[in-house]
């Protein structure tokens, strides 16, 4: 089968780019050998979306350690197929997911990416979205950039393809990012920031918006994404210099504290994401809120950060929330609630803004071209590729 790999070696990681679009063996169900299995199912991709995670391995940037040190334990020769978002039908299942799961040949499914123990600690208490021992799918396990992927039946999300339209379908994981963020604190009737317009900061502005919000002020330093953000709702957009503020990389940029102040009430907003992984973001989310309000973490950036004036949390009741992934299965739940109501419109207007009606964003899987899919992840907010 076709999929497209990971397949470089350690050492060529900081020298190289992109992935390989190459032949691999196509998965299987053996439970006569792995009982396991049993629990398990074959899907054949119809759409999946290329995520920011997918683009940091694209580039380099993230998962090095994650990739290479889960490729030591399996048996994989070709490397690691990436991709964790999809829309797929279900061509194989095991007896056991057919059994308690009710799995049948030709069931459309999305899927969670981190797949979770069920034994942990986390786990047991509900948490399985922080699991002690999760993989993440496509990055520390095989994922779903291929014309078959072989996955756990407890991580699958049945999806109506007449309630949500496939293109969507497909990225209903990173839209849980957003409704998992969004649902950290009460939204209803707050004033919020959104610090980075990129794929998860549009759709936060979306969610957040279909969940309460008033005021939604959008920041980022691309134009691009501060226009789609306006497109989508943002009440302000405020654009902040690529460079750090005064040569210090990681303090507030006051104008931008300023403006946000200016708008909500001489204050500050209620709710701040911080959504980049910049530490300059971080802040000035923190700087921007007012205090007794909340400030949203889910932009991610290896190394060290400098919080400046840390007393400021404290003394003003400034409360900090991370968030990782989507509540198992709660933000699934919620999410097929807000895009299947008519009152918001969420589907047409992330196929329309977001993904541009398709055009340049819709991509066929098997005539993928090198170099134009570099280009495209670049231009457009989110890909998503197209199987038939």
């Amino acid at each position: 089968m076709k999929a497209l790999v990971l397949d470089i070696k350690p050492e060529e990681w900081e020298r190289t780019k992109g992935m390989s679009f190459i032949e691999v063996p196509e998965p299987k169900l053996e439970e006569s050998k792995n009982t396991a299995d049993g629990s398990k199912v074959i899907v054949k991709p119809l759409y999946t979306g290329f995520c920011g995670s997918d683009k940091g391995v694209w580039f380099r940037h993230a998962f090095k350690d994650l990739i290479f040190d889960s490729l030591e334990q399996s048996e994989n020769e070709f490397g690691r197929i990436c991709g964790h978002e999809l829309l797929g039908e279900i061509v194989e299942v095991g007896s056991y997911a057919s059994k308690v799961y009710g799995y049948r040949v030709g069931d459309l499914v999305s899927t969670e990416s981190h797949i979770f123990c069920g034994q942990c600690h986390q786990c047991k208490i509900g948490d399985a979205h922080v699991c002690s021992n999760h993989l993440i799918i496509g990055i520390s396990t095989d994922g779903c950039f291929a014309d078959y992927v072989k996955l756990p039946a407890k991580e699958l999300w049945r999806t109506n393809l007449d309630e949500i339209r496939p293109e969507v379908a497909a990225i209903q994981e990173p839209l849980g990012n957003a409704v998992h963020a969004c649902s950290r604190v009460d939204l209803r009737g707050r004033t919020l920031a959104v610090f980075g317009c990129g794929t998860i900061g549009l759709f936060t502005i979306l969610m957040a918006r279909a969940m309460g919000a008033t005021t939604i002020i959008g920041v980022d330093p691309n134009e691009k994404n501060l226009k789609l953000a306006g497109e989508l709702g943002a009440d302000e957009v405020l654009r902040v210099p690529g460079e750090s503020v005064h040569g210090v990389e990681h303090a507030p940029d006051l104008e931008v504290v300023e403006a946000i102040r200016r708008r909500c009430f001489g204050e500050g907003v209620d709710v701040a994401f911080e959504m980049s992984g910049s530490n300059q973001a971080l802040n000035t989310a923190i700087a921007s809120t007012r205090a007794g309000g909340d400030i949203i973490l889910f932009g991610l950036s290896a190394g060290d950060y400098t919080v400046t004036n840390f007393q400021e949390i404290i003394l003003y009741g400034k409360s900090m929330h991370s968030v990782v992934g989507r509540k198992v299965f709660q933000t699934w739940y919620t999410m097929r609630n807000l895009l299947t109501s008519k009152e918001h419109n969420l589907q047409d207007r992330i196929y329309d803004v977001i993904l541009n009606k398709g055009d340049g964003t819709v991509m066929p899987f098997h005539q993928f071209n090198r170099d134009a899919f570099e280009q495209a992840i670049q231009e457009y907010p989110k890909i998503v590729l197209k199987y038939r």
